[in-house]
Order: C-alpha cells, then sequence, then structure tokens
C-alpha cells in the first residue's frame, strides 16, 4: 500500500473531534444506522446463545442517570425477551433480607440459552447499601472478601460474565436530574434516594472506587464506560459487549411463506365486533 493511501486510510478511520477536544454531538440518524448494525450482532448472538446452550450474564452498575435503563433497551429492542432477560430488582423484601445476600440474585442466573442482564445487580452492597448504611460493617467487608470467590465460581461454571460501570460527571449527573424533573414521562425515576446520590457525590465515589479496586479480577474484570456522552456510550458498550463473547455467526433455516387457503362461503374476511377501537389520528 502507498504511503498516500495509507495516509487517506487513517484520515478515514481516525475519530473526527472539535478543535478543544471532545467529540461533536452524535446525529440522531447516525446513532442509529450504527445501532442498527449492532443489532443485527445481537441477533447472531442470540441465535449462538441459544444452539450452543451458552449462559451469559451482563451486569449494569453505574451512578444515578448515567444510563444503564437506557443502553440495557437498545440491547434488548430487536431481540427476544426469552433470551435476553432484563432483571431489575426492587429492594428486598422481609423474607429475602432473612436469605444469604446472593440468593434472590441466583434464582435469576441463566439457564442453558439464556442471557441475563442485570440493571443493578449484588454490587448493590458496595455501593448505596454501603453508603447510605443499609447494611453493617461487617455485612460490606464481607461482601467484598466473598463476591470476587463467588464469581470465580460462576466463571468456574461456565458463565460468561461482564461487569460495566457506567461513569458520568457531576455537571452531567445534575444537569440530567433537572431534566428527569420538567419531563412528566421521567418523573417515574426520582426516588428519594436520588437527592441524595447528587448530595453524597463524593461519598459514592469513595465507595465505587473501592469496589472496583477489589473486585476487578482476571477472570471477571470491570470495564467502565465514559458515559456523558449517550449516544457514543451506547455503541461503545454493545460494541464492546459482542466484541467479548466469542459468538459465531449460525445459519439460521428461514421459512417460505406458504399459499393461503381461498376465503370460504359465508365467511367474512373483516371480525364482527359490536366494539372497535376509534381511529383518533386518521
Amino acid at each position: 500500500m502507498s504511503k498516500k493511501k495509507k495516509d487517506e486510510r487513517k484520515e478515514k478511520t481516525a475519530p473526527v473531534s472539535a478543535p478543544d477536544g471532545p467529540l461533536p454531538k452524535m446525529k440522531r440518524r447516525d446513532f442509529e444506522a450504527e445501532l442498527r448494525k449492532l443489532q443485527v450482532e445481537l441477533t447472531r448472538l442470540q441465535a449462538w446463545t441459544i444452539a450452543e446452550g451458552q449462559r451469559i450474564m451482563v451486569i449494569f452498575e453505574g451512578r444515578d442517570t448515567a444510563g444503564k435503563g437506557g443502553v440495557i433497551s437498545r440491547i434488548t429492542h430487536r431481540v427476544s425477551p426469552r433470551v435476553f432477560r432484563h432483571v431489575a430488582l426492587p429492594k428486598p423484601s422481609d423474607r429475602e433480607r432473612t436469605q444469604m445476600y446472593m440468593q434472590r440474585y441466583v434464582r435469576h442466573f441463566p439457564a442453558g440459552g439464556e442471557i441475563t442482564l442485570f440493571d443493578r445487580s449484588w454490587y448493590n452492597r458496595a455501593g448505596v447499601e454501603r453508603v447510605m448504611g443499609f447494611c453493617s460493617d461487617d455485612e460490606y467487608e464481607r461482601f467484598m472478601r466473598v463476591t470476587p470467590m463467588a464469581e470465580r465460581e460462576i466463571v468456574d461454571q461456565g458463565f460468561i460474565l461482564l461487569k460495566y460501570f457506567l461513569d458520568v460527571s457531576q455537571d452531567e449527573q445534575r444537569r440530567r436530574f433537572e431534566a428527569r424533573i420538567e419531563d412528566p414521562v421521567k418523573h417515574w425515576k426520582l426516588s428519594p434516594m436520588d437527592r441524595e446520590s447528587v448530595r453524597r457525590w463524593w461519598d459514592y465515589t469513595e465507595a465505587f472506587t473501592r469496589m472496583i479496586r477489589d473486585t476487578d479480577t482476571p477472570y471477571a474484570p470491570w470495564y467502565v464506560v465514559p458515559a456523558d456522552d449517550k449516544r457514543r456510550a451506547r455503541l461503545n458498550l454493545i460494541s464492546h459487549m459482542l466484541a467479548q463473547i466469542p459468538y459465531k455467526k449460525v445459519d439460521v433455516d428461514l421459512p417460505t411463506i406458504p399459499k393461503p387457503q381461498k376465503q370460504p362461503k359465508g365467511v367474512e374476511a373483516t371480525l364482527p365486533a359490536a366494539n372497535i377501537v376509534p381511529n383518533l389520528y386518521a
């Protein structure tokens, strides 16, 4: 390859950045085009997972407003909910509080041919429970000591385990909370804990720093996702996730469309109904 062609190739593949450093805002059509490519790959991952009976777990942790739910929704949008299972557990019940800590998560582990996406996970103990005092010091220290061993056993049992932490800056988190307050369709995302996550930013920073430091292992590493730029964060995470799983394209037997039956005599083409939903958007 000539030097000129090499230079041209570099120009085409190098990331485009603004003069001051930050990348320009990604246009929606560009985001959707790249997302579509990744979603095709996700369907291939799905077919491979089913064919090989694989058991895959992906943990999504991060600061409040970092976009965990948003990236999970992009992952699951074009695939089967029977394969990609989104798990977002509420606070533990009175019964669950008496169980072994990991017990309520274990029952959501994937069987063969399934992928579980944990929207927050057992790492609640290292984050919100630690900062807000919902667990004792002994419970916290035991969790930090035992978790790497538990994850080693999970991986040794043949599960594929991926751990992502979505991180946003303090200013961006405040901006997103303000946007939620102003937008009625996002009010359901707000809770009393949100105010504390803003107020206690540095307490959470310390907790997440130790969490990542003490539970990052060669067999279950943490991957931090800079998430101030939502669109790029989603594409980067999904692309990285696909690259970590050794899936292969599986040939799918596509059906042919059969010749339809002839309309029988006396059978109307439309269903008889006393109540029809009105067309308000005609």
